[in-house]
């Protein structure tokens, strides 16, 4: 029984130093390469399905912390428990190992509290603990449009859509003289686009929105630009493999659009349920969803294929083509939505299409990204349909690459999210020096395919054509993300809980 009883507790100080190694050793992985991209993107990470999160993101993290803890482990853990007599070390007459007893326990004691202390305020969860537990913010209350209760009137001929998100795109990517942050201009193809059709900036030239509390990963992303809504998640009622969708509550871009008899299809080239973007865009009406399990099933790839995320962009546009000649045929007016992910981190995928004209891999990965979308917009041009459809490009949150910034952009330099709309019914009151936030984008994508909007605002997102003021430039930018980044009993019992 002691024997039983002695196994028993060093399995779990072993489980104990094991899992310290590993959150100082996740934390320093998740930083080093997301940046700071807030806890709550954390919590969304491990609360919804990783079916689908590419190998080499599972390599990575393996490697840099699963791995060193594990042999870390195996080091320190008989420097700190073994008792025994046969290996011993003595200097000058006194006894360095083993270890004594209350010596031991007391460094072993230390070592795990700092580690996990380290970690924690690694991934800043001091803070979000204050903001989500010990403050609340009456932001929705004061400032929610409420879509359902809000006049909304589409034009009599109504105006198909095609939403593109590219992945973690933005303007930094552009030279120095046009406001970006390198040498070159990695992206000239969606510079010429943004300048030559309607692009909401922060300054005179190309720009976009910054950094917006809980909306810098994918999910968050397309959650915010649908809704309105940054994206906070009720931990009180979460359950690891249970999750059903976002925001169940709000009213959405796709609600509107159904109800508004569109037909709507989205379409990702990897498994939509990771992070729970299927089950989103299922929750609030997408007639179709089209991902890498659907290409298997009905045989445009092979079952077992896999690249990157799942397919490459080069197949993902050709299969865009595909599914807008057949909604084109429909007596609908339709809605596509569709997203890269050859941009993702880390380097991004290196296609066939790419050349070598950049140093860096993800340079090149990035170039050949704009390359694709022109030929796509242009391709769209030719077609009948695109008399009477928007189109909006987007990047979908700044870039989580973080060690290709740390090389080869300022730390200073104020990184903005790349927007373009083209072939809209309306022209902007004032594209330049704004200050907006992707919730803009929810009533602006609307008024970009002729609606009109009464009080042109929804959710907490302004019209951009329109000339009312965004929250960001009402309230401030610094204010919104710091009442973003906190308690709302008003956002979960509207939101989350309906």
């Amino acid at each position: 029984m002691k024997k039983a009883c002695r196994i028993l507790k060093y399995a779990l100080l072993c489980g104990i130093l094991f899992m310290s190694l590993l959150a100082i050793l996740l934390a320093k992985w998740y930083t080093d390469r997301y940046g700071d991209t807030g806890f709550m993107s954390i919590i969304s990470t491990f609360m919804t399905p990783w079916k689908g999160c590419s190998n080499n993101i599972a390599i990575s993290w393996k490697l840099n912390a699963l791995l060193p803890a594990g042999i870390a482990t195996v080091i320190l853990f008989p420097i700190f428990f073994y008792r025994g007599k046969k290996f011993s070390l003595r200097i000058a007459r006194k006894q360095i190992f083993p270890l004594k007893r209350t010596t031991s326990n007391a460094i072993f004691a230390v070592l795990c509290v700092v580690l996990v202390f380290s970690a924690a305020f690694m991934v800043r969860f001091p803070a979000f603990v204050v903001d989500y537990y010990f403050d609340d913010t009456t932001l929705y209350e004061e400032h929610y449009a409420a879509p359902e209760t809000t006049a909304i009137s589409f034009p009599e001929e109504k105006r198909n859509l095609i939403y593109i998100y590219l992945e973690s795109m933005e303007t930094s990517f552009m030279s120095k003289e046009l406001g970006g942050a390198r040498d070159a201009n990695l992206i000239p193809e969606l510079y010429e686009l943004a300048r030559d059709n309607t692009n909401f900036s922060h300054n005179d030239g190309v720009g976009g929105w910054p950094r917006i509390t809980h909306t810098t990963w994918t999910s968050a992303a397309l959650v915010s630009q649908t809704s309105g809504l940054p994206l906070t998640m009720d931990l009180s009622s979460i359950e690891i493999g249970k999750f059903e969708g976002y925001l169940p509550g709000a009213t959405n871009l796709q609600d509107i659009l159904h109800d508004a008899g569109y037909y709507q299809t989205l379409m990702v080239g990897s498994d939509a349920t990771f992070g729970a973007r299927e089950e989103y865009f299922d929750l609030h009406n997408t007639d179709q969803i089209y991902d890498l399990e659907d290409a298997r099933a009905d045989g445009t790839l092979p079952e077992d294929y896999m690249v990157w995320w799942g397919f490459e962009d080069s197949k993902l546009f050709d299969y865009a083509k595909r599914e807008l000649e057949r909604l084109s045929t429909l007596e609908h007016p339709f809605a596509f939505t569709m997203l890269t992910a050859d941009t993702h981190h880390i380097d991004g995928y290196y296609g066939d299409c790419c050349g070598n004209e950049h140093e860096e891999q993800y340079e090149n990965v990035i170039s050949c990204s704009s390359r694709q979308v022109l030929a796509f917009v242009e391709w769209i041009q030719q077609q009948e349909f695109y008399d009477n459809t928007t189109i909006i490009i987007c990047g979908d949150h700044p870039s989580m690459d973080n060690q290709y910034f740390v090389r080869n952009v300022d730390e200073d330099y104020e990184r903005h999210v790349y927007n373009c709309i083209i072939n809209a019914p309306v022209e902007a009151v004032n594209s330049k020096n704004r200050s907006f936030t992707p919730m803009d984008m929810f009533p602006t994508t609307l008024a970009a395919i002729g609606c009109t909007i009464e009080g042109d605002r929804l959710g907490i997102g302004t019209n951009l054509f329109s000339e009312r003021q965004t929250l960001a430039e009402e309230l401030g930018l610094d204010y919104l993300n710091d009442q973003i980044s906190k308690h709302s009993d008003f956002y979960i019992e509207n939101f989350i809980e309906k």
